[in-house]
């Protein structure tokens, strides 16, 4: 048996080969999130530094003891679990403290990955399923926030703009550069589209996910805005703002948890970008990219099944 016989990927006919390996697309995706890794080390400086080490080094740590306990090859050299550790830590405040930082990483490889059957079983985005743990394990560390260069403790643009303090929001144009308050990969949004455009020219992530659940986050907080009185800006400030370039372009596009079929894939990004909004401004919480996913993780399968292509020269159960 070669190296070519570990490709096939099950998925909608037809199928075509790919020299692309695991290995090599989560290269890739390193690569692609380089950019925001910068942003956030020029922004928040040592304490970025420190909770993207703790979580990379812990998500990679628990893999080895999890795959070694459970008698498996043990695969870290295919980076997932480095990608999966530099996720989670961009869903964090530089202020968490490290043995947070620590529990939420081992339990995105534990019980995010591993106890589903590794990489390729798992159900849920694992950097999410540990951001969901923490947020309600220790809320008030993981809702407190401070500017990016001069550390002062702060509101996130989306809590300002939950609260009515419109006068005190950030312009657009520093949420574009990533001078605002927030979580260490969420603040910088040019540097999320730079690793975007990269991905989606090396052809690893689908354009129908993030831009049907950007597009429908878009267009509802626009409508919505127009009732309220409130201009293009709005719109344009829920989409800068927050984890959602992070979550529609890195986390919805996870291959694992996310539709095989085209017409899978629209209703996936727009069932996301309809949950976010109405927690964004229904919920508790001014940020709902996380649960979105998380929510619409679960109903993939039943949207394969769905919307699965008829076999060529099959007759209709319904004809």
């Amino acid at each position: 048996m070669n190296n070519q016989d570990n490709l096939l990927i099950i998925s909608s006919s037809p199928h075509l080969h790919s020299r692309n390996s695991v290995t090599t697309a989560m290269r890739d995706v390193l690569i692609a999130l380089t950019p925001a890794l910068i942003a956030s080390l020029y922004f928040f400086r040592l304490a970025a530094a420190k909770v993207i080490l703790t979580c990379i080094f812990v998500a990679v740590l628990s893999e080895v003891i999890a795959q070694k306990i459970m008698k498996k090859e043990v695969t870290v050299d295919d980076y997932s679990a480095v990608v999966t550790g530099l996720l989670l830590a961009f869903c964090l405040p530089a202020t968490l403290p490290l043995w947070m930082a620590a529990v939420g990483a081992g339990t995105a490889i534990i019980i995010g990955k591993q106890l589903f059957g590794g990489l390729g079983n798992n159900i849920f985005n694992p950097a999410l399923v540990g951001r969901a743990v923490l947020l309600a394990s220790w809320p008030v560390a993981m809702t407190t926030w401070t500017t990016s260069l001069d550390g002062v403790t702060t509101a996130t643009p989306l809590g300002m703009l939950k609260g009515g303090m419109v006068e005190q929001l950030p312009s657009l144009w520093q949420l574009f550069t990533g001078n605002v308050g927030g979580s260490l990969g969420e603040t910088c949004a040019l540097a999320l589209i730079i690793g975007a455009l990269y991905l989606l020219y090396k052809g690893h992530i689908n354009w129908r996910i993030p831009f049907s659940y950007l597009g429908t986050v878009f267009v509802l907080t626009a409508l919505l805005g127009a009732f309220k009185g409130e201009g293009l800006w709005y719109p344009c400030y829920h989409l800068l703002a927050g984890g959602l370039l992070l979550g529609a372009f890195f986390m919805a596009t996870d291959w694992v948890t996310s539709p095989l079929t085209k017409k899978g894939k629209f209703i996936f990004g727009f069932g996301c970008g309809l949950l976010t909004v109405l927690i964004r401004l229904k919920g508790g919480y001014p940020e709902g990219v996380c649960y979105s996913i998380l929510l619409m993780n679960m109903v993939t399968p039943l949207l394969d099944r769905y919307t699965k292509a008829r076999v060529f020269g099959g007759v209709s159960k319904h004809a």
